[in-house]
């Protein structure tokens, strides 16, 4: 199995760092997992819908030049589909029985993703109406894949 995330920025606090290792770590042990990074835009405060529209085209166009087509493509956007931890384990489940063994989420900057990168995605997954910091979402999808597999495979995790 093997699990990829595409993601708009870096991530430059320590601890974010430290608790990404920490379940990059964990997942291990149940899947070959990736993390790429794509370059983000600078959001200018108060910047127009037009500068935004700019910025997701600019962030979509450098995700898409690295995008390979042999992945089930998952991408966190508000709009998604909300999952509990059990369903989003049953997805899992049901990607692996159908023969997706290369699953890519694509987690976009401030601003999301763009129309593009939504366009290219086979499904979104909505974590919560609230909005996260794109480097804080990496250590929450981290840690749903981690207890997903942990589901799958009958092993204890916490409720």
């Amino acid at each position: 199995m093997k699990i990829t995330i595409l993601c708009v920025g870096k991530v430059r606090e320590s601890y974010l760092k430290d608790a990404i290792a920490e379940y990059s770590k964990r997942l291990s042990k149940y899947a070959d997992l990736q993390i790429f990074e794509v370059a983000d835009e600078k959001t200018p405060d108060g910047a127009s819908a037009a500068e935004e529209q700019k910025i997701l085209q600019i962030e979509g166009e450098r995700l898409l030049k690295v995008w390979k087509s042999d992945a089930y493509n998952i991408a966190l956007a508000i709009d998604g589909k909300s999952l509990s931890s059990v369903e989003f384990a049953n997805k899992f489940e049901e990607l692996f029985v159908g023969g997706e063994s290369n699953i890519r989420f694509v987690i976009g900057g401030s601003l999301g993703l763009s129309k593009d990168v939504l366009a290219a995605c086979d499904y979104k997954l909505s974590f919560s109406k609230m909005t996260f910091p794109h480097q804080l979402m990496r250590v929450i999808l981290l840690e749903q894949i981690y207890r997903a597999f942990r589901i799958r495979s009958g092993e204890p995790y916490h409720k």
